[in-house]
């Protein structure tokens, strides 16, 4: 499976790269580093009242995607990055410290990109758009393979419906407990 991976990274670096792409992918993948983008995009939903239980959705899902993705996952895994297979690549980037699977910068991106979907704000496209870019980054840049930032991806819309669930779930106990008291009450 390597090799075909990595033809298809070599065939992104002969036939896709470009100056401007050179210029450009360094710094959409920037929004991707520890998930910073989305955690900011997070925070200004939570600071939002019409918002804000989107806001605590993403966060939530954002807190599975770090355990389970960063903390489990890529470790598990421990698969070595492509570069270090076909040492021959110039990197436009610095060498990323962490293994390769699955790519945090798609798991974190889609995430949050599930967890809108999920919530039925219509945000998930703008939101799409800008994940699918900062995936296509880590192959572009060749610090994944493909199947990472596919796993990734999965991982992420996976991790989006899971805080949705756990927040469902906190809010249908809540009403409850107040439905219990309101209850005594009477």
């Amino acid at each position: 499976m390597n090799l075909f991976e990595i033809g298809i990274l070599d065939f992104i670096q002969q036939n896709l790269r470009t100056p401007f792409g050179d210029a450009v992918m360094p710094v959409v993948t920037v929004l991707g580093d520890g998930g910073i983008f989305w955690i900011l995009l997070t925070l200004a939903l939570l600071l939002i009242p019409r918002t804000r239980r989107l806001g605590l959705v993403c966060a939530v899902s954002l807190l599975i995607d770090v355990a389970l993705c960063n903390g489990l996952i890529k470790n598990l895994v421990a698969r070595t990055r492509p570069y270090v297979v076909n040492p021959d690549i110039v990197l436009l980037v610095e060498k990323p410290g962490e293994f390769s699977f699955p790519s945090g910068h798609a798991a974190a991106s889609f995430t949050v990109v599930g967890a809108m979907y999920f919530n039925k704000s219509r945000l998930w496209i703008p939101a799409g758009v800008l994940a699918a870019v900062i995936a296509f980054s880590r192959l572009y840049l060749y610090v994944h393979y493909p199947t990472d930032v596919l796993f990734g991806a999965v991982f992420g819309v996976l991790f989006g419906y899971l805080g949705t669930l756990i927040v469902r779930f906190a809010e249908r106990k809540l009403r409850e407990r107040r439905e219990k008291k309101r209850s005594k009450a009477e």
